[in-house]
């Protein structure tokens, strides 16, 4: 047996058997299902008991958004408090006692040394549950992912995959890990091929189909077969086609300004004890105005379904836009760790709402709810480069009518356009 530099056995060189790559795809899939799950259960309980509502029904009707504007003001500012010093003391532990952190793109190259730390990466995750619970305005699907990914990968060094099938069952665990949480199979699915794998190949389709699949329906037992928002359906218009090719640019252009100022701000995170003050003090200052605006709290879901709703009114959209988009990159310039999926849903949605009140002044007017799921959509197609993942989720997550393809097609299709022009001129911010 080959050993490598670290004493463990190197990955085979021939392919593992059809018995042994069903095997382990079938329990990868279970273990994301059951961990995407209970890490869901966890955010809601914590939510739940650190806002004081609905506290018999941890996955009940009533919303977090509700719940945090039902809570006394005083106590949002308490809770936020709490955030900011679990996440200081939190993330300066792990990077000062456990082993250094390993993303699942870096993990996904099936180095050595690039294999993720369970301990490191589980209490990494834990923290950006915990965190985002108690109102952190980071996304919370990156701890389910890397859960997934951390368990496939000590799966495939037990079953001595080789080297690029130990690659595909991390990515894949990865992706099933987004769809567990969400119940979103074939964005999930998606999310693997398109962006972690990068290829459509029938080797990795299989194994990120059937993983994808299976964490699903594993998690239905604790979170059900809900659709993530409900949205009013609405019919399409010419108005609609036509605000969609003329705000779809800016949305790229929006989009590439919040990803290069999400990238820059996590460069220069700090990482030694500064991060403590740092989060303690940023944390404070969000629940503060979470007084005014309880809708800052959580990683958007709530401005996203009131947007859905038709609830949002133009001048709150702009409001929240901007206090979000500033929040979310000060979150991670303090150091603090999450997900930028729902952040960048909600921030195409009130951007799209925002819209609504000049489009409808001269123009055949639009619900704002149709706008709103479109420039959801466009947004996250280019904030986090995925233009056809995005296309899906955006489905998966309201079960829209089938016509809104067109529309979201074309807005998808010129803020990925922008986007990719900005990027390839060297346009930097930070």
């Amino acid at each position: 047996m080959v050993m490598t530099r670290s004493g463990s056995a190197a990955p085979k060189e021939h392919g593992s058997s059809l018995p042994v790559l069903a095997g382990v795809t079938i329990v990868t899939g279970i273990v994301a299902g059951l961990g995407g799950m209970g890490l869901a259960l966890l955010l809601h309980a914590i939510q739940h008991i650190a806002f004081g509502y609905d506290m018999y029904q941890p996955h009940g009707a009533e919303s977090f958004l509700q719940g945090v504007s039902d809570a006394a003001p005083f106590r949002r500012v308490v809770v936020l408090g709490v955030c900011g010093l679990v996440a200081g003391l939190g993330w300066w532990s792990v990077r000062r006692f456990c082993r250094p952190l390993v993303s699942i793109s870096q993990a996904v190259e099936a180095h050595d040394d690039h294999r993720m730390p369970v301990v490191a990466t589980i209490c990494h995750a834990l923290l950006q549950i915990v965190t985002v619970a108690l109102g952190s305005p980071l996304g919370r699907e990156v701890a389910p992912r890397e859960l997934a990914a951390v368990c496939a990968g000590k799966i495939a060094q037990f079953a001595h995959l080789t080297s690029q099938e130990s690659r595909v069952l991390v990515a894949s665990a990865a992706g099933a890990g987004l769809a567990a949480v969400y119940n979103v199979p074939v964005g999930g699915m998606l999310f693997t091929l398109e962006v972690l794998l990068g290829t459509f190949r029938f080797s990795a389709v299989l194994p990120a189909m059937a993983t994808s699949g299976i964490a699903s329906m594993i998690a239905w037992i604790g979170l059900g077969d809900a659709t993530q928002y409900h949205f009013s359906q609405q019919t399409i218009s010419v108005s609609l086609v036509a605000w969609s090719l003329v705000m779809g640019p800016l949305l790229g252009m929006a989009a590439f300004a919040f990803s290069r100022g999400a990238a820059a701000a996590r460069r220069h995170a700090p990482q030694d004890w500064r991060m403590i003050v740092l989060c303690l003090v940023h944390f404070v200052l969000l629940g503060t105005l979470a007084i005014p605006y309880p809708e800052l709290l959580g990683n958007g879901r709530g401005p996203i379904q009131l947007s859905f709703y038709d609830a949002l009114s133009p001048n709150l959209a702009a409001v929240l836009f901007l206090l979000k988009f500033f929040f979310v990159i000060a979150s991670l310039r303090v150091g603090a760790a999450g997900g930028l999926l729902t952040p960048s849903l909600a921030l195409g949605a009130m951007l799209a709402t925002m819209s609504a009140g000049l489009w409808n002044l001269a123009l055949p007017p639009i619900e704002p709810a149709s706008l709103a799921i479109i420039g959801a959509g466009a947004f996250l197609a280019s904030s986090l480069n995925m233009p056809v993942t995005a296309l899906v989720l955006a489905f998966e997550f309201t079960h829209f009518a089938h016509d809104f393809f067109y529309p979201l097609l074309f807005a998808v299709a010129g803020s990925y356009a922008t986007y990719t022009l900005l990027a390839r001129r060297g346009v930097r911010i930070g």
